[in-house]
């Protein structure tokens, strides 16, 4: 499977990198397998937009955490990692959530929505892909394959 990783620069070799926040699924090294998103990701910011291309072989050895779609586990887990918690697995993968429903979690996040507010608020819209790697093994798993620069009006695979 090709997996995308979204940058402004050339990345042969992923790294876990601890930052000041905590995304979805913690600290890790983010990719997806929809090459709208990581063109739109990429085209984010200033800067060249470049998308780096994997090849994804998993590993049975690995423990893997997947979410086929939004559900209250998967808000669950979410919300303790954007709070800082870390977890054990390798690898994530699930819904990301787009700019409409990142900004309804951030609520829900906030207390300024309850649960069942954010569900009906998210009812219809339909997240996109990610998975992030999250230890070595993990990384061992994706093998570069190459990188482009691709902005928004170019879009085609």
């Amino acid at each position: 499977m090709i997996l995308y990783h979204a940058s402004k620069e050339i990345v042969e070799f992923p790294e876990i990198r601890k930052t000041r926040y905590t995304k979805d699924f913690s600290w890790g090294f983010y990719c997806t397998n929809s090459w709208e998103q990581a063109v739109r990701w990429a085209n984010r910011g200033i800067g060249e937009p470049v998308v780096n291309f994997y090849l994804y072989e998993p590993l049975d050895t690995l423990s893997i955490l997947r979410y086929e779609k939004m559900t209250d586990e998967w808000l669950d887990f979410i919300a303790k990692c954007r709070n800082g918690e870390t977890h054990s697995y390798d690898i994530v993968e699930g819904p990301m959530a787009n700019d409409t429903v990142w900004n309804y979690v951030n609520d829900f996040l906030a207390g300024n929505i309850t649960r069942k507010q954010f569900w009906t608020l998210a009812e219809f819209k339909h997240p996109t892909h990610q998975i992030s790697f999250h230890t070595l093994s993990a990384l061992n798993c994706l093998k570069f394959e190459r990188s482009e620069v691709v902005y928004d009006n170019e879009r085609e695979k």
